[in-house]
């Protein structure tokens, strides 16, 4: 296993769609084993394959308190196949550093994908749990939570990155 580098918005994998894992080997079982370590060392609640540069539809989910950390549910090739209510909640990413904001979501959500050896998975999630499917199906769909804010809000966003660039660019100088 090994930590890898989580990308940060606006690095361009994260605004593209990924593509289907075809493959159920020991390379995907390592890419899974480094994605779970990078979302705990993060810390964060899940993690995108396209968060670590690979454009595959991987997705790592633990909702699990930190101390009962270890079990995460792993997600190939992911598809919401219905959603039901919604909920609007604070969300943040691991690529959007610093900044949170109300995102609407589906409040129960019925999911097909597949487990690591390829199998079919069916199931229901709701609350957190299905706001974080959400969240990384998003991701493997090249959207992050900000493209789901308003356009005043995603605007503000974008002038508060720039400016946080400027300052970053002008101490490397």
């Amino acid at each position: 296993m090994a930590l890898r580098e989580i990308v940060t918005d606006p690095f361009p994998i994260l605004k593209e769609t990924t593509r289907p894992v075809t493959e159920f080997d020991d390379n995907l079982k390592k890419l899974v084993a480094d994605m779970v370590e990078t979302m705990y060392a993060a810390p964060g609640v899940g993690l995108a394959a396209n968060q670590i540069n690979i454009p595959l539809q991987v997705a790592v989910i633990d909702i699990a308190p930190k101390e009962q950390k270890g079990d995460p549910v792993v997600l190939i090739n992911p598809k919401i196949i219905k959603g039901e209510g919604e909920e609007v909640d604070e969300e943040g990413c691991l690529s959007v550093t610093d900044y949170t904001a109300k995102v609407k979501r589906f409040s129960k959500i019925w999911v097909e994908a597949q487990n690591l050896e390829g199998q079919p998975l069916n199931f229901e999630a709701e609350g957190f749990f299905a706001r974080v499917i959400q969240h990384e199906l998003d991701h493997l769909n090249g959207k992050i939570f900000v493209d789901r804010l308003s356009t005043l809000k995603r605007t503000m966003y974008k002038k508060r990155r720039k400016k946080l660039q400027r300052q970053l660019d002008e101490a490397d100088s």
